[in-house]
């Protein structure tokens, strides 16, 4: 364990100790859409501070989902963790979710980070901003994501598969900001300006731009904050040539919305059998020393208040961020993809 980790950790036990945790079942069960590595050792240091067991199921977040769906009331699993509030919003018209009110969280998440009928709630949050090569890039043409449609970015730019539901959550805000059409006009005016067809993740794309393949791409800083932090000298040669850029931020009114965001979060399961320990798990993740560690070794944003980002993230510069409430993405994800297909975002 390194020497950050250890920092943390010797931390959660104090930092937990507000939780009420039920000592009768003494497990919980979790499915969940994130790695093992990025989400065990805080389930382990919950373990080790409550008593409570863990078993953690991980795979795919749309297998997971489907799972839920097909075991339905003899399922085992007393929360569901997924990465997209897309895919939270799935899982909410699947029926495989409780609404579960629960006071530590509404008073320590922000009302647009959850589901308004508490369905579900933001545990971690991710910022989708403009990423630019810095030697072939002039910053000062870098305003709003609508301006990557014009001329000038004409062979320019890499996305994406319109697949992703992170891309597909950007142009969800996008309606809520600016109205189908408008909407339309810009994604078909970025696809215009691709330089190659979308292939690969958010990590391919910045190698992309690096590479020269492209000069600009939107994806959630995370992915650089790996490169920057990675051991390898070739991961770091690609994010010596990178940039963050913040849109959307100057001035009022839709088009100055902020830079969009959007949260990987956990809700309870319809047919959970472990409600307390369940309640106490997630307000553990909800709590300064969790969220600590997800800034720190995640390198994303707390979604709780006077917790610190990552250098990483601290050298990305603070941004506005688009305030829309975070469930409206999901319920205008099927109109997002509708667009998408219309404009030939493959």
């Amino acid at each position: 364990m390194n020497l950050i980790n250890k920092l943390i950790f010797s931390t959660f036990t104090a930092g937990f100790l507000c939780v009420n945790v039920a000592q009768a079942a003494d497990v919980v069960n979790v499915y969940s859409a994130r790695k093992e590595a990025l989400i065990k050792p805080l389930l382990d240091e919950f373990s080790a501070s409550t008593g409570i067991e863990v078993n953690l199921v991980t795979g795919n977040a749309d297998a997971l989902l489907k799972r839920l769906q097909v075991e339905g009331s003899a399922t085992e699993a007393d929360i569901f963790i997924t990465s997209d509030v897309g895919r939270l919003h799935r899982a909410k018209e699947a029926g495989v979710l409780k609404a579960v009110a629960l006071p530590v969280l509404e008073a320590s998440i922000p009302q647009a980070l959850r589901d308004s009928e508490h369905y579900w709630y933001g545990l971690t949050l991710r910022a989708r901003p403009i990423i630019y090569a810095k030697d072939r890039v002039d910053v000062g043409q870098l305003t709003t994501y609508e301006a990557l449609a014009q001329a000038q970015w004409q062979g320019r730019i890499c996305l994406r598969s319109s697949q992703n539901v992170y891309n597909q959550s950007l142009v969800a805000a996008a309606i809520h900001a600016l109205g189908d059409e408008t909407t339309q006009s810009w994604i078909e005016g970025m696809v215009n300006n691709l330089a190659k067809s979308p292939s690969g993740g958010d990590t391919d794309q910045l190698k992309a731009v690096a590479a020269g393949v492209c000069d600009v791409t939107i994806a959630n800083t995370y992915y650089l904050a790996r490169l920057i932090n990675s051991s390898k000298p070739e991961d770091q040669a690609v994010a010596n040539k990178l940039a963050v850029f913040w849109p959307n931020q100057k001035g009022e009114g839709a088009a100055n919305r902020g830079a969009h965001v959007n949260v990987s979060g956990a809700a309870f399961t319809k047919y959970g059998k472990h409600y307390n320990e369940a309640q106490a798990l997630l307000e553990y993740l909800a709590s300064a020393p969790a969220q600590a560690w997800y800034a720190k070794i995640n390198n994303e944003y707390p979604v709780v208040d006077g917790v610190e980002v990552s250098l990483a993230l601290k050298g990305f510069g603070d941004y506005k961020m688009d305030p829309i409430d975070l469930e409206i993405l999901g319920l205008n994800n099927r109109q997002a993809i509708k667009l998408m297909d219309r404009a030939g975002w493959k």
